[in-house]
This record gives C-alpha cells, structure tokens and sequence, in this order.
C-alpha cells in the first residue's frame, strides 16, 4: 500500500508541490536571514513528495521561539488548509489515506522547527 500510495500521490501532484517547496526553499537561503526557514521548506519538500510510511516527530521545546513565531505568521494559515484538504478527501473511503497525509503536513505546518520526519 505504501508504494502504491507514494505512486498515485507522486502522479497527482506531489512531484509539483515537492518542485515548489524546493525553489521556495532555494529562494529563501538566498539570504543568511532567509536560511532557517528555507531548511524548513525543504524539510516540507521531503515529506510532500512521497509522504506515505513518514512519519512527523514534533520537538516544540528545541526552537519554541521561533515555532510560536512561525505558527503566528505562517503556520495556522497552512495548517487549516492542509486539514481543509484533508477532510475533504476523507469525504470517500477511498480518500482517507490521502487526508491522513494531508493531516500529516499540517502537524509540520504548524511547529516544523526541531521537527523530525522518519
């Protein structure tokens, strides 16, 4: 199920949003003030390209700085979207595998400094 999971989501947009996240993440280290939270889209980039059999450890306690100031700017935006999406494909039984992924990227939306995929 992993695999063909990893396959569909690759297919259907993941490839996409993984190139995304890759050249916000390289536009961002442009800048030495830019370079922590480039590292943080290309943490998103790994997870968004084939999310299936990852999981996201939280560690709010390593940065929690610049977590709150991160969830106050950027991360409750991306979050309610991503579980927007989520409930949205868990609308059809054959769509919950897919919404627990999208759950996934909003536990990273939300505090993705300290962050851990495995």
């Amino acid at each position: 199920m992993k695999l063909l999971g990893n396959l569909i989501w690759f297919i259907f947009g993941g490839a996409i949003a993984a190139l995304l996240w890759l050249i916000l993440g390289l536009l961002l280290c442009v800048t030495i003030i830019g370079i922590p939270f480039g590292l943080q889209a290309f943490k998103f980039a790994g997870l968004v390209i084939f999310p299936f059999g990852k999981d996201v450890d939280l560690d709010f306690s390593e940065h929690p700085i610049i977590n709150i100031l991160w969830a106050i700017f950027v991360g409750w935006e991306m979050a309610l979207g991503y579980i927007g999406v989520g409930l949205i494909f868990c609308i059809t039984i054959i769509g919950i595998p897919f919404g627990i992924q999208w759950f996934k990227l909003a536990q990273l939306a939300l505090f993705p400094f300290g962050a851990k995929i495995k």
